[in-house]
């Protein structure tokens, strides 16, 4: 998937109940979606933390927010609970086939505590108009972007009305 390419539809389950329909996002300027490993993870209880942290910079900027995971339901809520992440917009059970069609890594457990398959942690930033603005992919539970760094790049953006690069 390449930046201005429109983004598949995707549509999760959430813990604030219902289903989330990114065909159905009308966010002011952009919608970010930050796929985590999951509760076994422990670098993902940090972001996720951090990520409801910076939930009103976010909201402040015309940018809707939802953090999913292949988790079952349980999982989840347990997370939710003990990440302390109770207005972050949750989405579980995410199949792992469909987060690999999107282009994420997919890792098979290697540690107890770790589900036999699930995916690696990604932010998609998708412009109003359902298109790819910008992909961050890892293929390992480190170096993600940091939400302060998200945060200014997104001020830069939405001032010099920055187009989506890496579209060739």
């Amino acid at each position: 998937m390449k930046p201005l390419e429109k983004v598949p539809e995707i549509k999760v389950k959430t813990l604030q109940g219902g289903e989330w329909v990114l065909s159905e996002q009308r966010p002011r300027n952009f919608t970010m979606i930050v796929f985590y490993r999951g509760h076994h993870c422990r670098v993902c209880r940090h972001y996720i933390h951090d990520l409801s942290v910076h939930l009103p910079d976010f909201e402040e900027r015309g940018i809707n927010v939802i953090a999913i995971s292949s988790n079952s339901r349980e999982k989840a809520i347990q997370s939710q609970n003990e990440w302390h992440t109770q207005d972050l917009l949750i989405g579980y059970d995410y199949p792992v086939d469909e987060a690999k069609q999107l282009g994420l890594y997919i890792s098979k457990s290697v540690m107890e505590g770790e589900p036999d398959f699930f995916f690696e942690p990604a932010v998609f930033v998708i412009s109003s108009d359902g298109t790819l603005y910008s992909i961050s992919l890892q293929s390992i539970p480190f170096a993600r972007p940091h939400f302060k760094d998200i945060i200014a790049a997104f001020d830069f953006i939405l001032r010099e009305e920055y187009p989506p690069r890496g579209e060739v």
